[in-house]
């Protein structure tokens, strides 16, 4: 995973953040027993991959192009004690 950057970009933070907060609104209103503030939490989370799908299609999100494409030029190339 490290090598696709997978998850790096504004798009996956602001909708991650966003989901969190609802489920920690959800999570404290299961809690106190009140199913409207769940189910609010729980919109809040939705919420949150709609923002993100949203600013991935603005262009905030990881291109297209590098998914699985980030290292092929390196894994084709002989060692470098082979090349000499």
């Amino acid at each position: 995973m490290a090598g696709s950057s997978h998850g790096h970009t504004p798009a996956a933070w602001t909708g991650v953040i966003i989901a969190f907060i609802g489920f920690c609104v959800a999570g404290a209103f299961m809690v106190m027993a009140q199913p409207l503030g769940f189910w609010a939490g729980m919109v809040i989370v939705a919420l949150g991959g709609v923002v993100g799908a949203i600013m991935r299609a603005m262009g905030l999100g990881q291109p297209k192009e590098s998914h699985g494409v980030a290292h092929a030029s390196a894994a084709t190339r002989e060692p470098a004690s082979a090349e000499s």
